[in-house]
């Protein structure tokens, strides 16, 4: 019964009868005498018909299956509760390796080949800032080979629960491994090379760049960015041959940026162990420094599929340069001149042999074709620069997982123009 209806009934009760006393002439007349016996009348009879709906409500309850009472939750002390993620996290992966020609193991060499160290603070729900700094061959100064340079540093904000803008240093969507790139995430001790001689590897630009992740399985990304810099093509170094693209990108480094570049890529993770994809960067890159205009443009294919313990994957790139026959003919009779077309494609399969504990190995193999001078445009009989063979490379090795983000690798490389290159790999990297 409600607690706050019994003191009340008894007090309407109690006035009641005191109504029906003889009244004192000096408080009341009869006829208010009988009023208030009314009004009090009325108000008992509605508090019984509630009480009884309130009997009524509890009856009810009191039937129903009464459901088992979880223990209560224990009260942790203040150190022991859960805390909030942290608005700033650490992170970094580096690579040590070691390669020994088979047929030159004079030339045998090791390198801490980079250390990269990053951050990503979040300033709020929907801001966060990437950034990564990398040094390359252990040191880095006016008489090593080293480098320091900024790999990431980049603002996003996402102002769509699928749609995120992003401004600053970042990398371009291109291939599989360029966004992709730490040791634990790709096969072989070295980086293929389809993705780092036709494709740059670690390739960035600055700029503005729309990312967005769709219900559909679709990721599309797009955006306005610096480009490359055919200024800074110089025909007397092998550079250009060993990678046209990576010859001439300006990573930001006071880049010029007369002409911009447009890109977009579209990857598509619908079905469960499935990546398609693909993407184009296409921009001028002459800035307004020389008479003639050149269009670079590259643009790529890509597959990866895991069934089950396998590891399927494919890439094939293409890339162009226009008008490189006005661009060529100042550097006539220099080692390398602007080649006109450059390519490359592989497949690979890796398979999860073995897994115990935080222990896999994964065997694989990869073959691969690429020609960093495919074709160079028409400079006149005895000036036109002949089209080298593409090089073809199979490598057969291993990675081994022995602890979360920590890997062994081991592999051998073998070349079908230039056997002299052929060697023994072995690494070890970690990501966090």
């Amino acid at each position: 019964m409600n607690t706050k209806t019994l003191p009340l009934l008894s007090t309407l009760s109690l006035s009641l009868m005191l109504a029906l006393a003889p009244a004192h002439a000096q408080t009341a007349t009869e006829q208010d005498l009988l009023r208030r016996v009314d009004q009090l009348a009325a108000e008992l009879n509605k508090l019984r018909a509630e009480l009884a709906q309130v009997q009524q409500q509890r009856a009810a309850e009191a039937a129903k299956p009464t459901p088992a009472t979880p223990a209560p939750a224990p009260v942790l002390a203040e150190t022991e509760r859960p805390s909030a993620a942290p608005a700033t996290v650490l992170s970094g992966y580096a690579e040590l390796n070691y390669n020994r020609p088979t047929k030159k193991s004079q030339d045998a060499q090791a390198d801490l080949r980079r250390l990269v160290l990053g951050y990503q603070h979040r300033f709020d729900e929907r801001t966060k800032v990437v950034a990564e700094i990398e040094v390359e061959h252990a040191v880095a100064s006016a008489d090593d080979a080293g480098e320091v340079a900024i790999e990431q540093a980049y603002v996003e904000h996402q102002f769509h629960p699928n749609w995120a803008v992003r401004g600053g240093l970042f990398l371009v969507p291109m291939g599989l491994i360029n966004e992709n790139h730490e040791p634990t995430a790709y096969y072989g001790v070295e980086r293929n090379f389809v993705e780092t001689a036709i494709i740059p590897s670690t390739w960035r630009e600055g700029g503005i760049q729309l990312v967005g992740q769709l219900d559909s399985g679709w990721t599309l990304q797009g955006g306005i960015s610096t480009g490359f810099d055919l200024n800074k093509w110089d025909a007397t170094s092998s550079e250009g041959r060993e990678s046209p693209l990576g010859a001439i990108h300006q990573e930001m480094a006071l880049a010029r940026s007369r002409d911009l570049a447009v890109f977009g890529a579209a990857n598509y993770r619908g079905i469960p162990g499935l990546l398609l994809g693909g993407s184009i960067f296409t921009g001028q890159a002459t800035h307004m420094q020389q008479a003639n205009e050149s269009r670079i443009t590259l643009w790529d294919l890509h597959a990866r599929w895991t069934p089950g313990p396998w590891d399927l994957s494919a890439v094939y790139t293409r890339g162009t340069i226009s008008n490189t026959a006005a661009l060529n003919l100042p550097l006539v009779g220099g080692d390398s001149l602007i080649p006109s077309r450059f390519d490359g494609a592989y497949v690979q399969a890796a398979y999860k042999l073995w897994e115990q504990g935080s222990y896999v190995l994964k065997p694989f193999a990869r073959w691969e074709r690429y020609n960093t001078a495919a074709a160079f445009a028409d400079l006149g009989a005895g000036l036109t620069p002949e089209v080298q063979a593409a090089e073809q490379v199979y490598t057969f090795g291993a990675n081994f997982e022995f602890a979360p983000g920590v890997v062994l690798k081991a592999d051998v490389q073998r070349f079908k123009q230039n056997k002299d290159l052929n060697r023994l790999n072995l690494g070890l990297g970690w990501s966090f």
